[in-house]
């Protein structure tokens, strides 16, 4: 299923690893030589990528690996971004402005005021470390523009010559939105600024990321009216901030744009577009656009017309000779390995080996990921082993992925070492790192080792989150250490920072383990922060429901109110199946009436569990009463609150009543399943309704589920009675091919054959019943005994007699029954036996006694070391079968 690794490595790694092959792919491994390129460019960022990386404003475009093969220069003036190339820095610097802005007054260096003066010279001194990597002037300018408000103030010594990079650079630089607003309209007002499509798309990105959607919007309106062409990047912008604001109906609506505009996709821009695809779950779709692109640009570079095979054909000899950055393999990667395609992931970072493009960390994590989360750790060693060979070092996420994977496959030992190994790698374990280890500690009750991971983070100073709080107080709760729980949770309570959420989670590892003293103490600690919710009822609730305290539940939801919370859909639900399941039907109901009257129910599901309640205790005219008030509150009944009332009446023997809700369910169009037909059957054999059952029999071998062992036991059952052997045969070898035969369906066959006098056959089952020990209640003791008794076999009837009576099965009328007429047999008179059935009835345990001595003396079956014993009880009625 998934390309080995290690058949990847004899060419490709040796060709990514000689300098010729570093020296033509010129693509960084470390993601913070990109970052650095992108800061001296001074041009907007790249986009975020699967994985952490850096994110992107609009382009920054590097050479092709076609352009670095045929020795391309970038042309000088405009350059492929559009930007114009800052011609007058230069001069600036050449006239020893040192960054400040000028004016040129007859050959004079002046600034406008002495205020501004000061402003420039007081900006250079404080402004920020990221800000001094552009030069120029730019620093003094954004450090102006953090420090005073007025931007007529704020940017006067510089307001007549700003270009339009460093106008691209201010507005890149704000970290608010209305400041950038506020600076574009500015640059607008004035009148003496070009605004071109470089400004418009860098606010189109800060207003998309502010998800300010009318400004986008207007701004958009405005660029159309102003006749400001959209370009590749301004697409892109738009569909990426759609994208990542949740609105990826509108970002797909952004690309049928720009089709029909005919504007073509650049690299980034197919990658922003597969990365919506993704993050919608339309993996497919996000592969066949890369596909369409993919064809398009190889044959548009290449003057191909032939067919090209791309990624997801990679059967074909040929490959397409597009050329992608790192970026765009791992997007595709990561694509493919959310989609669960483990052969494309792996075709996907092949492909990326052959083009000579070196794999960063990025895309090993990601590889890694990938295979890891489906079992493949033989691959995610050898990704490891090749990061080595590249000297590609494993960052912190990267062993965090390991540590999780380790854990995730119960290998905690090797989680543990990774852990280990990132710290003598001189890597700083995050909280990621912290958190992943304890929890998969803390499931596995591995109590000194967790404190150990604590302690370092205390050390550290490092935070522990609420879910790691939470998962290591269930974790002492679930090792036995109650008093530790409690210190730990109190550590937390005590520093006053736990949310509401983490107090509920803290509730419930009480309160699922039943420490129901422990679960009060804590709901009290919330209720002392002013921190009460919702949740915390719902959780104590619950914690009331396991240890059957229902009248505390019931207080508790009363009292919400009193607090200023009100119960949700959540209390009423889990109050009202903690009492219907306590046989409390009465109560259960009260509750869901006070549901309804919230208008919280929205489905049947309550009235489900307080109906079946009802009809457990045999109330079944309140059952059917409460089913036609929920009826009137026009909620819709389901399949299961039918099958519910139909096995109900089906238990009574109440045909009219059970076929009633049958078609009542039909009439709500809601499908028949198996439970209802198993239901049916059950009905219809009680009553005996023999061509009914067959017909939902048949339904139920028509269905996907099939007939189970109960209703082909009814069935047989049924052919039994009325001596049909050929029908019953065909359902009992049915049950015996499939394994699913029991004791019942044995019992039912030979009590067929025994009517019938197929006295072979009935012996056969017998010894069937016997070899898999199926002869263990008491309707098979009395039918094996009966045979024996009607064939003369008397010694086998009473040896069987005294197996059923050592394995504690009380012996019924029918089993006396049985050996009455051995006595009778033997010459024993009517009205003996007569006298040993009263004689049973009025004492039990003498009785016992005497039938087993008469039957001892009689059959002669010496029973010295037998010793036969039944308790004074009453004696089951059932069903006597002979």
């Amino acid at each position: 299923m998934f390309v080995r690794l290690h058949h990847l490595d004899a060419y490709y790694f040796q060709l990514l690893g000689s300098a010729r092959a570093s020296t033509n792919v010129g693509v960084s491994v470390s993601s913070s030589d990109k970052v650095e390129f992108i800061k001296k460019s001074g041009v907007q960022g790249l986009p975020e990528s699967p994985n952490g990386g850096v994110k992107r404003f609009s382009r920054v475009y590097r050479q092709t690996h076609h352009d670095r093969r045929r020795g391309a220069v970038p042309k000088q003036g405009l350059n492929r971004h559009g930007f114009v190339k800052d011609h007058d820095r230069k001069q600036r610097m050449n006239n020893g402005s040192d960054g400040r802005t000028v004016k040129k007054k007859g050959g004079v260096v002046k600034f406008r005021s002495g205020i501004a003066k000061d402003l420039v010279e007081k900006a250079s001194t404080n402004c920020s470390t990221k800000w001094l990597c552009y030069g120029g002037c730019i620093p003094s300018i954004l450090q102006a523009l953090e420090t005073v408000k007025d931007l007529d103030e704020a940017l006067r010594p510089w307001e007549e010559s700003l270009n339009n990079k460093e106008r691209s650079i201010i507005l890149k630089e704000q970290s608010c939105w209305e400041r950038a607003l506020e600076i574009f309209e500015w640059l607008k007002k004035k009148g003496c600024y070009e605004l071109n499509v470089i400004h418009y798309n860098i606010m189109l990105r800060i207003l998309g990321k502010a998800q300010k959607w009318n400004h986008v919007e207007s701004l958009w309106d405005e660029m159309m009216s102003r006749g400001i062409m959209p370009v590749n990047s301004t697409y892109g912008t738009l569909i990426d901030v759609y994208s990542k604001g949740g609105r990826t109906e509108q970002a797909l609506h952004w690309l049928d744009k720009m089709n029909k505009q005919g504007v073509e996709p650049d690299e980034v821009t197919m990658g922003v577009v597969v990365q919506t695809y993704k993050k919608a779950g339309e993996f497919k779709k996000a592969e066949q656009f890369f596909k369409n692109w993919s064809l398009s640009k190889t044959l548009k570079d290449e003057g191909r017309t032939s067919r090209v095979r791309t990624i997801g054909t990679l059967e074909s000899a040929s490959q397409p000779h597009v050329c992608l950055s790192s970026y765009t393999y791992n997007t595709l990667i990561d694509t493919y390995g959310k989609a669960g395609q483990l052969q494309e992931a792996s075709d996907t970072f092949a492909w990326m080996l052959r083009e000579g493009i070196i794999p960063n960390t990025v895309t090993f994590n990601t590889m890694i990921h990938i295979c890891g989360n489906h079992g493949q750790l033989e691959e995610v060693a050898l990704l490891m082993q090749k990061m080595e060979e590249l000297r590609c070092p494993p960052d912190t996420r990267t062993y965090n992925i390991l540590i999780f994977l380790h854990a995730k496959h119960n290998n905690i030992d090797k989680a543990a070492n990774y852990f280990k190994k990132m710290k003598e790698a001189r890597l700083e374990p995050d909280l990621v790192s912290y958190r992943t280890l304890l929890y998969a500690l803390s499931l596995r009750h591995m109590v000194d080792e967790a404190e150990i991971l604590v302690s370092e983070m205390d050390e550290r100073g490092l935070e522990i989150d609420e879910f790691t709080q939470s998962a290591l107080t269930r974790m002492y709760i679930e090792a036995g250490m109650l008093k530790k729980s409690w210190l730990w949770f109190r550590r937390f309570h005590l520093e006053g920072n736990m949310s509401s959420e983490c107090y509920s989670a803290n509730i419930d590892a009480y309160g699922e383990r039943d420490h129901i003293l422990e679960a009060e103490k804590a709901f009290l600690c919330c209720k002392e922060r002013r921190k009460l919710s919702v949740l915390e009822f719902n959780v104590m609730i619950k914690a009331y429901g396991i240890s059957n305290k229902y009248e505390k539940a019931c207080q508790l939801i009363d009292s919400m109110e009193n607090h200023g919370v009100l119960p949700d859909k959540c209390s009423y639900n889990s109050l009202i199946q903690i009492l219907a399941s306590a046989d409390l039907p009465h109560k259960a109901k009260f509750y869901l009436m006070k549901m309804q009257e919230a208008q919280l129910v929205t489905d049947c599901i309550p009235y489900c569990a307080v109906i079946s309640s009802f009809i457990k205790l045999g109330k079944l005219e309140m059952a059917e009463g409460l089913f036609e008030e929920m009826i009137g509150y026009n909620v819709q009944p389901d399949v299961v609150i039918y099958g519910v009332l139909i096995n109900a009446f089906a238990d009574v023997g109440n045909v009219r009543e059970a076929v009633n809700y049958v078609n009542a369910m039909r009439n709500a169009g809601l499908p028949m399943n198996a439970v209802i037909y198993n239901s049916l059957i059950k009905l219809y054999t009680k009553v005996g309704y023999l061509e009914e059952a067959q017909e939902a029999y048949k339904m139920l071998q028509a269905s996907e589920v099939g007939p189970d062992v109960y209703s082909s036991n009814c069935m047989i059952d049924l052919y039994s009675e009325r001596s049909m052997v050929k029908q019953a045969e065909e359902i009992f070898e049915s049950l015996k091919r499939k394994g699913d035969a029991n004791e019942f369906s044995f019992a039912m066959m030979l009590c067929m054959y025994k009517k019938i006098g197929k006295f072979k056959e009935a012996f056969q089952i017998v010894q069937k019943m016997r070899e898999l020990g199926l002869v263990t209640d008491l309707l098979s003791y009395n039918n094996v005994l009966g045979l024996y008794a009607m064939e003369g076999r008397f010694k086998d009837a009473v040896e069987t007699f005294k197996e059923m009576i050592e394995a504690s099965i009380q012996p019924d009328d029918c089993t006396f029954k049985s050996l009455g007429a051995i006595l009778v047999k033997c010459g024993i008179s009517k009205q003996a036996v007569g006298k040993l059935e009263i004689t049973r009835k009025k004492d039990p345990q003498s009785g016992l006694q005497a039938w087993k001595s008469i039957l001892s003396s009689v059959v002669e079956v010496d029973d010295a070391d037998t010793h036969l014993s039944c308790p004074a009880a009453s004696f089951s009625s059932t069903v006597c079968v002979s």
